[in-house]
């Protein structure tokens, strides 16, 4: 576990930013399940809303195990840390999560996921990979923070490690998607240093109800 920059606190304590590993799936699918069920499930039936929760707080093991796997063939991912201090599929902000992508800058490799976790719960979580669509950027692909951690400044930590770790890795730029009709998500992002980009997407989540989503990207400028 590698420090990133110093402690970081926030209203609720400490909070520990860490790369997340195999024994992390039943943590990881709480807080995706939790939170993709506060800012998603009203958009949907209420029986689909229930299986799509389910399955978001099982789907976590098999995806850790081989994101594992995959560090380990590579030697591991540099730059990305930890440290302590506080509290996107596609959503997120002080709540939900983020979206799909784009290219691959130096030093990237495959997807990472790291894991906030404050004063011994963990509570928010990051997945960055390489942008499919965008040459040199990286995507944020998931985003999410229990509905416990909001407001308590961890989305906003673990933003920023996020974002040092891209960076770090040497990626130019990020973009994520995220539901337009998400304005909590919206106003994160917006906060983090990320504007809009214009572009528009309709999105499937299994239920054949078709949701828009929105683009937004920032710059990783050096230092």
């Amino acid at each position: 576990m590698v420090e990133a920059g110093g402690p970081r606190h926030g209203a609720s304590g400490a909070v520990e930013i860490r790369r997340a590993g195999p024994g992390d799936g039943d943590a990881l699918g709480e807080i995706h399940a939790a939170a993709w069920q506060a800012a998603y499930a009203p958009f949907f039936e209420p029986g689909f809303a229930a299986r799509a929760v389910a399955d978001r707080r099982t789907r976590w093991h098999r995806r850790v195990a081989e994101e594992a796997g995959e560090a380990g063939a590579a030697g591991g991912v540099g730059g990305m840390a930890s440290g302590a201090g506080a509290g996107a599929e596609v959503g997120s902000g002080a709540g939900a999560g983020a979206g799909a992508g784009s290219g691959a800058g130096a030093g990237a490799g495959a997807a990472v996921t790291l894991l906030a976790v404050v004063d011994g719960r963990p509570l928010a979580l990051s997945v960055t990979l390489p942008s499919a669509a965008r040459p040199d950027h990286a995507e944020i692909a998931s985003f999410y923070a229990h509905p416990d951690g909001w407001g308590t400044g961890v989305a906003a930590a673990l933003m920023e490690e996020t974002l040092r770790g891209l960076r770090a890795r040497g990626y130019a730029g990020v973009h994520l998607w995220t539901l337009r009709d998400t304005p909590q998500s919206r106003r994160f992002y917006a906060k983090c240093g990320f504007a809009e980009c214009g572009t528009a997407r309709a999105f499937d989540f299994g239920e054949g109800n078709l949701l828009e989503q929105v683009e937004y990207a920032r710059s990783l400028p050096a230092g």
